[in-house]
Formats: structure tokens, C-alpha cells, sequence
């Protein structure tokens, strides 16, 4: 199991910028950041600035959208980087949230996600690409390879990743739903001919080490109100029931009354207490190393093939290090056995 943290872009800059060397120090593959241009500092900017003092771990955003950046755009500044940086970018991608909702606009269908990541993959990875009626391709980019990985929640955008991601990511760690999504994407992708293990399967969810459970559910439930976010459109979409949809992903934000981007995915978040705290445990991974450790085997076992951290809270560093010298090894020494 591969293992990255997610960071926002909060100034100071240098800031997400040292915590991603102390990542890299610690053993991490991976540093993604939030993607949402009005809530922080432009994240590809600071990219480069974390490519440009670190050596191996890959970049990219968790999540993009079609909506808010120019699919040609977008590709540019992957390729770009891998031409500065040596092919160490990556692209996570979704329909769109934070950064859509918060200009009052909405998520992009699932035809455009799919055309989308099809022109920023083929562009971004040196290929022509036909967009718009017109064949595309940087004369300048020899080399650059990105993979585009889907965020995904609802039937829908599952079928979709399975289809055409090279990834998937689910934001939440919950074993039972994450079993389910993961099956999802899997039979999508042999039903479209492709090999069901080529994909990654990366689960994204808080990781806060520690004693004291209470203050960690407390640091973490904005969580649970930013999954609310994307649960609450597929069932409005999908209904509670019959939908395809496990019942436990829906049933907490029956009293979800609203949400304020303006402290999304902050500890101090004011909004989230509809968010009980067995949400708080299931979607999140707390607790002490060895709590950790058990979980994340649980979740290797599912296929999951890189657990994304975020780190949202008060013990950034601490947690970094415990997983840098006791949980990351744990979970080699586990891969490594079961092989």
C-alpha cells in the first residue's frame, strides 16, 4: 500500500510546502492538495514550489473539476511540470464541489467528466487529442506521462471510473461502503473489457494519531460534513432506498440543514454537528498506532492500494511521524507477508 497526505493550500505557502518535505521524509509517495481557487492559495503554483524541493514523491490535486479550470489548461500545467519536475504529477478529478458551489454554479454531467479527463490525459501524456472540432497537441511536450485518477461517489460516476479512470478515489474510510464501491468500480471496469486490478484504488480519509478519541472526533467531524456534501446530491438524485446506494452512507445527513464553504474541510468548522460520532469513527482513521494499523490491513484487503491522509487538525507533525516510523513499515511488512 502506497501512502500520500492531502494538504490544504492555507498561507503561508511555505508552510504546505514543509509539510510535504516532512511527508516525503517520513516515507509518504504521494502530496495532493485541495483544488478550490477562492478557499486557498492557488494549489499548481505551490505545487511546483513542493516538486521543486522534494525528490520523489508525486503531486497533484485532490480534486480538480472540469468546471472552474480549462481542460487544455489543466493539461498544460501537468505536462509542464513533468517536463520541469520528471514526470512526478498526477490528477485527481471529480465532478466538481468547493470550488463550483461556492460561485453558486454546479457539478459538470458525467459526459463532460468523461471528455475531460480523456483530453487532459491524452494532452498531458504527449498524444494529439481531437477537442472542439480542432486535433490538439503541445509541440513542445515530449515524454510526459500522468495518470488521472476519478473521485466518485453515486452509481453513476462509479460506471464512469471503472470505464475510463486509472485510479478511483473514495473519500471516506468506512470498510463496509468502501467494499461496496470498490466492487462497483471493478465490475464496471471488466464489464468494459479492461483488467479490473490495473486500476488504483486510493481511499482518502483523516488520520490523527493519538490518546484522547474525543478531541480527535471533535478535529475531524468536518468530515463527515464535506461527504454530506456529495451523499446528499445522490440522494436526491437516487432516493434512500433502492437506489444502489448503501444505507449507511445516508442516513446521518438526514438533519443536514446546510453548509458553508467558507469552513469547508477546517477543524473549526461551526456546521457539523449532524455528524454523529460512529460517522466520525467509520469515515476516519483515529485512534492509537496499532487502531491504525488494524484498519488500514482491513482496507488492504479490500484492494485499497493507497491510503490518502488528510491532515486537518492539530497534529500535523506528530501524526507524520508515527506513520513515517511505525505504521507505514507495519503495513509494508503486512503487504510483504501476504506476498
Amino acid at each position: 500500500m502506497d501512502f500520500g497526505v492531502v494538504l490544504q493550500t492555507n498561507p503561508p505557502a511555505a508552510r504546505t510546502v514543509q509539510l510535504a518535505k516532512l511527508a516525503e521524509a517520513h516515507g509518504f509517495s504521494h502530496v495532493w492538495t485541495f483544488d478550490s481557487h477562492l478557499l486557498w492559495e492557488e494549489p499548481y503554483v505551490i505545487h511546483s514550489a513542493i516538486l521543486a524541493e522534494t525528490n520523489r514523491v508525486t503531486v497533484g490535486p485532490f480534486v480538480t473539476n472540469p468546471a472552474t479550470r480549462d481542460w487544455t489548461v489543466t493539461a498544460s500545467v501537468f505536462a509542464t511540470l513533468n517536463e520541469m519536475y520528471g514526470n512526478r504529477t498526477i490528477c485527481g478529478i471529480g465532478r466538481g464541489d468547493s470550488a463550483v458551489r461556492v460561485t453558486n454554479g454546479k457539478p459538470t454531467t458525467m459526459a463532460e467528466l468523461r471528455e475531460s479527463i480523456h483530453v487532459i490525459r491524452e494532452l498531458a501524456n504527449s498524444r494529439a487529442v481531437q477537442h472542439r472540432g480542432a486535433t490538439l497537441q503541445f509541440p513542445w511536450s515530449r515524454g510526459s506521462e500522468l495518470e488521472v485518477w476519478v473521485a466518485a461517489y453515486g452509481p453513476m460516476a462509479l460506471k464512469l471510473t471503472g470505464e475510463v479512470g486509472d485510479g478511483y478515489i473514495l473519500q471516506l474510510a468506512d470498510l463496509d461502503i468502501a467494499a461496496w464501491m470498490i466492487k462497483t468500480v471493478k465490475d464496471a471496469a471488466a464489464a468494459a473489457g479492461r483488467d479490473p486490478e490495473s486500476l488504483a484504488f486510493c481511499v482518502a480519509a483523516p488520520m490523527y494519531i493519538g490518546d484522547d478519541l474525543a478531541h480527535q472526533r471533535e478535529q475531524c467531524r468536518w468530515f463527515g460534513g464535506m461527504v454530506g456534501n456529495h451523499v446528499s446530491d445522490i440522494v436526491a438524485k437516487y432516493g434512500h432506498e433502492g437506489g444502489g446506494v448503501p444505507q449507511a452512507l445516508t442516513d446521518y445527513i438526514e438533519k443536514r440543514t446546510g453548509y458553508d464553504y467558507n469552513t469547508h474541510g477546517r477543524a473549526d468548522n461551526n456546521h457539523v454537528d449532524f455528524v454523529p460520532d460512529e460517522i466520525v469513527d467509520r469515515f476516519c482513521v483515529l485512534g492509537t498506532a496499532e487502531q491504525h494499523i488494524d484498519k488500514l490491513k482491513a482496507l488492504a484487503e479490500l484492494g485499497v492500494t493507497q491510503f490518502a491522509g488528510y491532515l486537518q487538525h492539530d497534529n500535523k507533525e506528530e501524526t507524520l511521524r508515527v506513520y513515517g516510523e511505525t505504521v507505514i513499515p507495519a503495513l509494508s511488512a503486512h503487504v510483504t507477508a501476504k506476498a
